[in-house]
């Protein structure tokens, strides 16, 4: 039989419930009988004592929030009587052990991908075409429409289908609605379009950092070439994307096809010398066969999006163990979002290993926080609508459950915004939780997939990243299977372990490195690409 409460960390004196709770319910709990004062749903918290007017609230082991009014026990958290709150974090204090977790069975397993002259290795095979200003978008559109209707010779869509038949007064004829499908010219290679709202128009610091981001995006093992287009008098200059690449990578080897409008005169002109050059690198680049790689080659991004008050304690656990697994292998994880790293800070201090990664977090973090609130706002503010109603009602308790993404291997590295990852190990990226933001950031980094929780549900996707969506609950696997890849909710029925998931899950990872299994994402077609403007995001 299912429980109905479950407490994340012995030193929490809340509880979650994995059920809706009547109120006048009895529940037996840690040998103790707790009568239900209020109404609960699943996944909000219950006292599991009596509390005082600014009495601390502990879960996850950390401080999350604090009274603001007598609860009593048994009674539900809300947003009218928690108030968020969350300890403050100088130095490192100590060092935190690690329990590396058995991965002798995947020592000797390998995937499929595309290797690359600098030694990385891509899931994915992709040939991109960018801008460097938003005044370039049109053309991107323009070779975007002509690439994939050749490339792939799209046959009409299910939904043009379905508006040709009401058009023609044939609504309800469902034999007409066929699945759209796709004759591929190459086999071996993907072509994908950015386009962007930067480049110009703002301060430079926002030109040099968009520019360090799509050098991070021609950088990552996914790509194989790239197209990008300039106009000329922007303020993100040729020479400024150049010598981003050239800092990230300094021999770079992959072919990167550079056009500047106001140097080729019209827009035919120009467009059908980027098609001719463009055709002739991607015909190439189909010739770059999968070959085996170690799972050291493997480089994931953590997200999360769309949380609920079940992510913390079925898919975000997951994600850690996978990511320790991953570590212990040699390969790379990274840990992003730093507002939902908010009331963790100590932990995630403490598992750095060089005290310079140490103090590089709490910098970046004060300083973020400090931004927010200088333009008149908090971290506090960070739970969109979504994540309250499903029971994260407060930032630091939305953090501690996202953090449970990093799993509990050392940090070896602490990047900023448009930095690219060197270390293998688990890495801290600067970005804002907004899920779009951190995972074009994450990939921007050098992630070659993505994993994303989700508790409420999300088509987040990416150009050239695969992204792996995990549901935290059953009910959302059930309600959307067109977002979900992969389902956790049998950890909140006690059916599995953290670590059979986790098992699972590296299972479906490497199928999806290999090419043998497209995401959700992919199939949809999901291709998100938001650059941090930086400043407040949240």
């Amino acid at each position: 039989m299912q429980e109905k409460l479950i407490k994340v960390h012995p030193s929490d004196n809340v509880a979650v419930a994995l059920i809706d709770l009547n109120a006048g319910e009895e529940v037996t709990f840690e040998g103790n009988t707790i009568k239900v004062i209020s109404n609960v749903k699943a996944k909000h918290k219950i006292a599991l004592s009596n509390f005082d007017t600014n009495d601390r609230i502990i879960m996850y082991g950390v401080l999350v929030g604090k009274s603001n009014q007598p609860i009593a026990l048994g009674e539900v958290l809300t947003t009218e009587n928690v108030t968020h709150q969350s300890e403050k974090v100088y130095k490192k204090t100590g060092d935190i052990g690690w329990s590396v977790p058995e991965v002798d069975k995947w020592k000797d397993r390998t995937f499929m991908g595309y290797h690359r002259e600098d030694g990385q290795v891509g899931t994915e095979n992709v040939w991109l075409f960018f801008p460097l200003v938003f005044c370039e978008n049109r053309n991107i559109e323009k070779l975007k429409e002509v690439f994939e209707k050749e490339l792939l010779q799209q046959q009409v869509s299910q939904q043009q289908l379905l508006l040709r038949a009401l058009v023609n007064g044939e609504e309800g004829e469902e034999s007409q609605l066929k699945n759209a499908t796709s004759n591929r010219v190459f086999d071996n290679i993907e072509v994908k379009f950015i386009t962007h709202a930067g480049g110009c128009g703002g301060i430079r610091q926002d030109s040099e950092s968009l520019a360090r981001l799509l050098a991070g995006y021609v950088n990552n093992p996914n790509v194989a070439g790239a197209t990008v287009l300039s106009l000329g008098c922007q303020n993100l200059q040729i020479q400024i994307f150049k010598d981003a690449l050239e800092a990230i990578n300094p021999n770079n080897k992959k072919p990167v096809q550079i056009f500047e409008q106001q140097q080729m005169g019209t827009v035919d002109d120009m467009l059908s010398t980027i098609i001719k050059e463009s055709f002739a690198g991607i015909k190439e680049a189909n010739n770059i066969k999968r070959q085996p790689a170690p799972l050291s080659k493997l480089k994931v991004g953590l997200e999360c999006g769309g949380s609920d008050g079940f992510s913390g304690i079925s898919a975000n656990p997951t994600l850690g163990y996978t990511s320790d697994m991953l570590v212990a292998l040699g390969g790379t994880a990274i840990l992003a979002e730093f507002p939902e790293l908010c009331g963790v800070e100590q932990e995630l201090v403490n598992r750095c290993v060089e005290e310079e990664s140490a103090n590089k977090f709490l910098e970046l973090m004060q300083a973020f926080e400090k931004s927010v609130v200088d333009a008149g706002s908090g971290f506090d503010m960070n739970p969109s609508p979504g994540n309250i109603k499903d029971g994260l009602i407060t930032d630091a308790m939305k953090s501690a459950g996202a953090a449970k993404k990093g799993g509990t291997s050392p940090i070896v590295d602490v990047l900023d915004y448009g930095e690219y990852i060197h270390k293998a190990g688990l890495n801290l990226l600067c970005t804002p939780g907004n899920d779009v933001e951190s995972t074009t950031a994450l990939v921007g980094s050098g992630a070659n997939l993505v994993l994303f929780t989700t508790g409420l549900g999300t088509p987040t996707g990416n150009p050239i990243a695969p992204i792996v969506k995990v549901s935290s609950n059953t009910e959302l696997a059930t309600k959307m299977p067109d977002i979900i890849d992969v389902d956790t909710g049998a950890v909140i029925r006690g059916e599995k372990s953290i670590a059979e998931m986790a098992d699972e899950m590296l299972e479906y990872i490497v199928a999806v490195a290999s090419g043998e299994v497209k995401t959700k994402a992919q199939l949809l077609n999901q291709n998100d690409f938001i650059p941090w403007k930086r400043g407040v995001s949240l």
